[in-house]
């Protein structure tokens, strides 16, 4: 079945001369700007997750991710990636707030309406809670973003 022509007011808004086109790419010669050309294939994402909660590489699981409380090594000792390009600024401090809060702040509610213990046992009791937690949580979650960034190949991975 033939393609009927395209009535004259709609072949006047195109800038493409229907004899011109033919069946070969002609833009196969065109190179992609650096920005638009595909890199390379992301890397699964989870196992990078859970070995970054775990403290260790993201890339063997192996090597630990710190050489101290915080402070990331510049590569793993195991497989010598390079984990320099590390970048977890501020994320890990908020989700430590987020999670350590809402499992703390729910407790709390819970403890005082059910046991109704002094103000002041209450307020110590959480308060050493509250810090235990978050100091738990904190390299987790940092190693959680670098697993993630490891994953997606984000600033120079």
């Amino acid at each position: 079945m033939d393609a009927e022509p395209a009535p004259p007011h709609v072949a006047s808004m195109t800038n493409v001369d229907p004899s011109s086109m033919t069946d070969t790419h002609e833009t196969e010669h065109l190179e992609l700007r650096p920005e638009f050309r595909p890199g390379p294939p992301e890397r699964p994402a989870w196992p990078a997750i859970a070995k970054g909660l775990r403290k260790r590489c993201p890339s063997c699981g192996e090597g630990s991710l710190y050489s101290g409380y915080l402070k990331l090594v510049d590569a793993c000792p195991s497989c010598g990636e390079d984990l320099q390009h590390a970048r977890a600024d501020d994320g890990p401090a908020y989700l430590s707030i987020l999670l350590t809060a809402k499992v703390m702040g729910t407790l709390m509610l819970v403890v005082f309406e059910r046991w109704q213990p002094p103000p002041l046992v209450l307020a110590g009791t959480f308060s050493v809670g509250v810090v235990a937690m978050a100091l738990y949580l904190l390299p987790r979650f940092k190693g959680l973003i670098v697993g993630v960034q490891w994953a997606k190949r984000m600033h120079g991975f």
